[in-house]
């Protein structure tokens, strides 16, 4: 049996949207952030990092975004959002996936919690990194709607999250095009009706 723990405003919502694309049968349990906008300790206890999303399937548990993904798309369905294993385009993609959470999102994040603190001199820091990384972006995207082309695939729904925390940041202001390939993903059909299910996917105010 498949269950979800999904806490609000999260990473989790990324993997909602897989699941609505695949159209899985899923026990979605949801949890509330606190006050100062943490995750609550009963989350501890599904898992030891206190973290969401965190998945399970049957005896397997596991608390990776991209991991979870690629789970689900290899397991569930048949590996159709990602590109055919040992082409160039599945490399390309696989570092994409990879990207957003081990180079991209510090520091965005870094900005978002600094500002919220009032540190402002960590946040200014950490800016041109950030100008930098959505620049490698958008460069990368060019006229694609899409990383890998036509349509979204796994490091697509994986960029969702990281872009609306930049947008939160006000980091996309110089980066139209960024702005447009963020509507496109929140257009998405799946993404909308995980959206419905499980709670937007930013708060309006951090």
């Amino acid at each position: 049996m498949l269950t979800l723990h999904h806490l609000a405003f999260s990473r989790s919502q990324r993997i909602l949207w897989l699941i609505e694309e695949l159209g899985l049968p899923v026990d979605l349990i949801r949890y509330e952030r606190t006050a100062e906008f943490r995750a609550p300790p009963e989350l501890k206890t599904v898992h030891p990092l206190g973290k969401s999303p965190v998945l399970s399937d049957d005896d397997l548990t596991l608390a990776e975004s991209a991991t979870i993904l690629r789970y689900f798309d290899g397991r569930y369905g048949e590996n159709r959002f990602s590109p055919e294993a040992g082409t160039p385009e599945h490399a390309i993609h696989d570092e994409w996936l990879d990207f957003v959470e081990s180079t991209a999102a510090g520091p965005v994040l870094t900005i978002l919690l600094s500002e919220r603190a009032g540190e402002q001199a960590a946040a200014d820091r950490a800016r041109p990194m950030a100008d930098t990384t959505l620049g490698y972006i958008a460069d990368s995207l060019g006229d694609k709607p899409f990383l890998m082309g036509e349509r979204p695939m796994l490091a697509d729904i994986q960029m969702t999250y990281f872009l609306a925390m930049a947008r939160m940041a006000k980091l996309l202001d110089g980066h139209p095009k960024l702005v447009d390939y963020l509507a496109r993903l929140e257009a998405e059909p799946g993404f909308q009706r995980a959206q419905a299910r499980g709670g937007p996917m930013m708060p309006e105010s951090f």
